[in-house]
């Protein structure tokens, strides 16, 4: 492989804000694997936002885009995998897999796509010093007429457009919106855009917390709904505290500690058999390798309100949930699903064009 832009490419970031700022080039955000697609003739290389290569976690990806994009190039983009109309980002996970039979035949169950959303290199020319609305000029240029599952990434310069899609998009499993200066070239691993994230609160039960990483003091709560059936669901975690409020909150939470989990809704997560069947937090994967997910259990008697932007299959956080303040005038049993905002549902093939 021989381009103007050569591997490994840390991609250009967003800081988030609170609101949609004005005269920029606008895009939704996309839920999935940031990559970098390398194109030069029959070599593709796909490159996650580290700089590692996910070309084998792809086959099918890969093979669609040496047959799509322009003979030489360098594209920046999101990779997706769309069941039912909506953004899954579980199917995506399981695509890291280490078996290369296992990644094959999810490759033909759940294929992936790759929506495209900026243009590093065409032919011999590296585009990383050219201004973003001429990059994505270029880019609408070489991708007129893509066919799936290559896509262009739908771009407006209306403000009002954008917060219309911040609304809607949500309901196809989209972030939020990300607004670029127009006037930028393309600068690696650098938050030089803009993020507009949707978040709304919910009250959850706090069921337990692991130690940091650095000693033992809270390093993230363990935090549960309530579902239909009255079982308490593991939703996700809280985890963003300053480290003297991290000994802080032991001291807190000491009075609800439990000798051991017997007896705890989430008891199951010390049996090693029961994660041979069921995907429960505080089993190792391939994610976190060997790192610690041991836990404390606490009696499930304590109610915080956090913040999240939005929800998993609408059964967990999607991201580490933000603690907002305790709820000492909220029952555990009173943290039900019913209390989430569901979005009105969107057709992922109306923002990708059919």
């Amino acid at each position: 492989m021989d381009l103007p832009v050569m591997p490994p490419v840390k991609p250009m970031l967003a800081k988030s804000v609170a609101s949609i700022p004005p005269d920029m080039l606008y895009e939704a955000k996309w839920d999935g694997f940031r990559a970098i697609v390398f194109r030069d003739g029959a070599e593709v290389e796909l490159g996650s936002r580290t700089g590692k290569p996910l070309t084998r976690y792809f086959p099918e990806l890969a093979a669609a885009l040496a047959e799509r994009l322009p003979e030489r190039c360098v594209l920046d983009g999101e990779i997706v995998i769309a069941r039912e109309g909506h953004l899954d980002f579980d199917a995506l996970t399981e695509r890291i897999h280490p078996a290369d039979s296992r990644v094959r035949l999810l490759a033909e169950r759940t294929p992936a796509s790759f929506v495209a959303f900026d243009l590093l290199a065409l032919g011999s020319a590296s585009l990383l010093d050219t201004p973003q609305q001429e990059r994505r000029e270029r880019l609408e240029s070489v991708l007129a007429g893509v066919r799936a599952p290559v896509h262009l990434a739908p771009a407006t310069t209306e403000r009002a457009v954008a917060e219309r899609w911040f609304q809607e998009y949500e309901g196809a499993g989209l972030d939020g919106v990300v607004a670029k200066p127009l006037g930028l070239g393309y600068r690696q691993n650098e938050r030089v855009m803009f993020k507009v994230k949707h978040e709304r609160t919910a009250d959850v039960v706090v069921a337990g917390y692991r130690h940091h990483k650095s000693g033992p003091v809270v390093g993230s709560l363990l935090l549960g709904l309530y579902d239909a059936a009255g079982v308490l669901q593991h939703v996700g975690v809280a985890a963003a505290f300053a480290m003297k409020r991290r000994a802080e909150l032991v001291e807190e939470l000491a009075p609800l500690r439990m000798e051991s989990a017997e007896g705890h809704p989430w008891a199951a997560w010390t049996e090693e058999s029961a994660h041979e069947s069921a995907r429960l937090p505080g089993a190792p994967s391939r994610w976190t390798g060997k790192k610690d997910l041991s836990w404390i259990p606490l009696r499930p008697e304590r109610v915080c309100e956090v913040a999240y932007e939005h929800m998993e299959n609408g059964a967990r956080f999607r991201h580490t949930a933000r603690f907002r303040r305790w709820r000492p005038d909220r029952t555990p049993q009173s943290c039900t699903y019913a209390q989430l905002e569901e979005p009105v549902r969107y057709d992922l093939d109306e923002i990708l064009g059919g």
